[in-house]
């Protein structure tokens, strides 16, 4: 009998439900709410347009210390006839074990039936393997000697667009800065400013996702390398990832013909000692009015 999409959608979501009744707790399972009621209104009316793909991350405590890893998790509409898509991650592996836990993961999975659910066979996979990694990053974390200490490097990345005003849009923004774990703010409004700072790789995986199919007003203006001796945390420049909308000039009636007031703006980068991005991002030196 012919496999179906809506076959598959039907076991994802059995799977899911399966899943968040075995990690009940808070935290342990991120899930954008809105995903799983689009999945059934289609099963509901399969003649629409397919739903968005499944995905969420599990929090797996590995090892007596309970070192966080984090599972996610992205499923193809045909899964499990074709293999989910996979990334363990954690902040206590350096980027070359964490690749070699994931190369390890996929083969582990790949070597599967396929046509069979396996996320939870994935938790347990990464619970059962990942302590030598940690164990190795614990090592030769606390083996180095007072002089050589490990260095992390904070990424930051100055974003402009001609606008950004769509809620989806914003949404898709502050989401995605979330799940990455990065910091900055996103400013709403003509022009829109967006900064993003972490990770060097979660940064560029923010910057994919958010332009992505074809936002055609929006570049990266300048980036910023700054290296720690150990966390990057101490480097950063916010706290959170902060929603900016200030006064705006204008027909307020015409949502697409008002200007965001960029004397305010300034003053807020200066508080955040980043004055000179004014001129990278709008050529202009910016003036505060006495």
């Amino acid at each position: 009998m012919a496999v179906t999409v809506q076959g598959c959608l039907e076991l994802q979501l059995l799977e899911v439900e399966m899943l968040l009744s075995m990690f009940p707790k808070k935290g342990e399972i991120n899930l954008d709410e809105d995903v799983v009621p689009s999945m059934q209104h289609y099963l509901r009316n399969a003649d629409g347009a397919l739903p968005p793909q499944l995905e969420y991350s599990i929090a797996v405590d590995v090892g007596e210390a309970k070192v966080k890893v984090e599972l996610q998790v992205l499923l193809p509409h045909m899964y499990p006839q074709v293999a989910p898509q996979l990334f363990a991650r954690s902040y206590a592996l350096h980027r070359q074990q964490q690749l070699r836990l994931n190369t390890r993961l996929a083969s582990h999975i790949g070597s599967l039936d396929s046509g069979e659910l396996c996320i939870y066979e994935a938790v347990q996979w990464v619970k059962e393997n990942s302590l030598p990694y940690l164990e190795n990053s614990k090592i030769f974390s606390e083996s180095a000697s007072e002089e050589v200490v490990v260095k992390e490097t904070l990424h930051r990345m100055w974003i402009y667009s001609h606008h950004i005003y769509r809620q989806e849009l914003r949404k898709k923004i502050f989401d995605c800065a979330k799940k990455l774990n990065l910091t900055g703010f996103c400013l709403t409004g003509k022009p829109g400013v967006i900064c993003v700072e972490g990770l060097r790789e979660s940064c560029e995986e923010f910057w994919r996702a958010i332009r992505y199919p074809n936002w055609k007003h929006i570049s990266c203006k300048h980036v910023e390398n700054i290296e720690a001796e150990g966390s990057i945390d101490n480097l950063r420049l916010f706290h959170a990832f902060e929603d900016l909308q200030f006064q705006a000039h204008g027909d307020y009636g015409l949502r697409n013909d008002y200007h965001m007031d960029l004397g305010q703006f300034l003053e807020f980068l200066k508080q955040h000692q980043s004055g000179h991005i004014f001129q990278i991002l709008f050529g202009v030196e910016g003036k505060l009015s006495d």
